[in-house]
């Protein structure tokens, strides 16, 4: 569906989104978000999978090539609006019910620290109706699970379009547990999130 053609009606209000990506991330989330200003209100918290071995550079990369504030998240951490944040290497972010942040070096899930499905799953419990889930490019299963409790819940869920993605595996395991909301390509997605936003703030 183009979101062009939604009107803002059809749209809920949402107070966060949460992204995962794995295979091909980076670049996906430099065309998801690079059309963005710092006038972009809504919190953004990402997990992509990465290696543990050394300190990401991610924050730091992404905060020269995007116009929104960009950092990782710490611990305890409340959610500002307006910032984009990245999960550490090796460490879960979850999000508490007080809409803070947290970080912890619980067992893997889809052999994966930080894991999509934990963020997703406790981003759902805390925000409820009012998140919005994008899952992108990716080669393993992780966030397919995590996405279908977004919509449980009542959220929104997004899918890059696999015809799209770098690596496919990812979309297709969130399509063959459930259907989102919206399969979109890159910009689509970026519309739509531009959408919400307007909506929201």
């Amino acid at each position: 569906m183009n979101p062009a053609l939604l009107s803002s009606s059809a749209l809920p209000r949402i107070d966060a989104v949460v992204v995962g990506a794995s295979a091909g991330g980076v670049e996906a989330l430099l065309s998801l978000f690079g059309g963005f200003g710092r006038s972009f209100r809504l919190p953004v918290i990402v997990v992509l999978h990465l290696p543990e071995e050394r300190r990401s550079q991610l924050a730091e990369v992404f905060d020269r090539r995007l116009a929104l504030q960009v950092k990782e998240a710490d611990d305890k951490e409340q959610i500002v609006a307006g910032t984009l944040y990245f999960a550490a290497p090796g460490y879960h972010l979850s999000v508490e019910q007080d809409r803070s942040l947290s970080l912890s070096q619980e067992d893997r899930l889809h052999h994966s620290r930080p894991s999509i499905d934990y963020l997703f799953e406790s981003a759902a419990d805390a925000y409820g109706e009012r998140l919005a889930a994008v899952l992108l490019t990716g080669a393993n299963q992780d966030g397919a699970r995590g996405l279908a409790e977004v919509k449980r819940q009542g959220g929104l869920t997004i899918v890059q379009d696999p015809d799209e993605a770098h690596v496919s595996t990812m979309p297709d395991a969130a399509l063959a547990l459930h259907q989102p909301d919206h399969i979109l390509p890159l910009r689509g997605i970026s519309l739509l999130l531009a959408e919400l936003e307007r909506i929201a703030c």
